[in-house]
């Protein structure tokens, strides 16, 4: 079982709703989803594209999954995370928008976004000491030998090549997408989500997400509250 900590809206936001039809689970139940009828891709390309998000759920990646500690029990990361969340002000990205993301496509900032980089930075640094150190196959799976030598001790220092300056904030929609197939791809992908992409995404909270067994699909297990109670809504 492995823990994650990721940003993702609210389950009521109408961008998680979207997402999870998209996607076809509910990254907050778990439930799964019927996918959206759209001219030109059937249900079944629709399954296949999304299957390596599914198994993720719709988030944004703060802290990539880790195992804990065998000396950090995960009452002690529920509260140190409450605790954290409470010193950072909610924030708003201005706009996001459908890109591609080397073979896959993403929800991603239009323009960068500091705070949301400063946010991950520091999550990564305030809990590494709950990750557990990373086997043999664990950093064989992150091919170390296609990394730059930052990335390189990125892995080896944090536990994942993508962090800190190699940090890219982002929110899966697809998994690996064919040249071919991305023509078709890309269009779907903008009708389904420029509806509730018109607006400033706020960032209110950090989520920890749960691996459910060895392998399985994650799932938002507690959402924690940014800033302090009297601040916690953007005006």
């Amino acid at each position: 079982m492995r823990y994650a900590i990721c940003f993702t809206p609210p389950a009521s936001d109408p961008l998680s709703l979207v997402a999870a039809n998209w996607l076809g689970r509910n990254v907050f139940s778990g439930d799964m989803m019927e996918p959206p009828a759209v001219r030109g891709l059937g249900i079944h390309e629709i399954a296949f594209h999304t299957a390596v998000p599914r198994r993720y759920g719709f988030h944004g990646v703060l802290k990539a999954p880790f195992h804990l500690s065998r000396d950090m029990p995960e009452s002690q990361l529920l509260r140190d995370l409450m605790r954290f969340s409470g010193t950072f002000i909610p924030f708003q990205i201005p706009r996001i928008e459908v890109a591609r993301l080397g073979n896959f496509y993403s929800l991603l900032p239009s323009t960068p976004c500091e705070q949301i980089q400063y946010l991950a930075s520091a999550i990564v640094q305030e809990f590494d000491r709950f990750r557990a150190p990373l086997s043999e196959a664990e950093i064989e799976r992150s091919d170390p030998d296609g990394l730059s030598a930052t990335q390189f001790a990125n892995l080896h220092r944090w536990g994942n090549p993508y962090v800190m300056e190699e940090f890219r904030f982002h929110m899966p929609v697809t998994g690996p997408v064919n040249a071919i197939d991305m023509p078709r791809i890309e269009p779907v992908l903008r009708t389904i989500f420029e509806p509730v992409l018109s607006e400033p995404v706020t960032v209110s909270n950090v989520a920890l997400m749960i691996e459910e067994g060895t392998g399985g699909p994650f799932r938002v297990h507690s959402l924690h509250p940014m800033g302090k109670v009297s601040a916690r809504k953007i005006a």
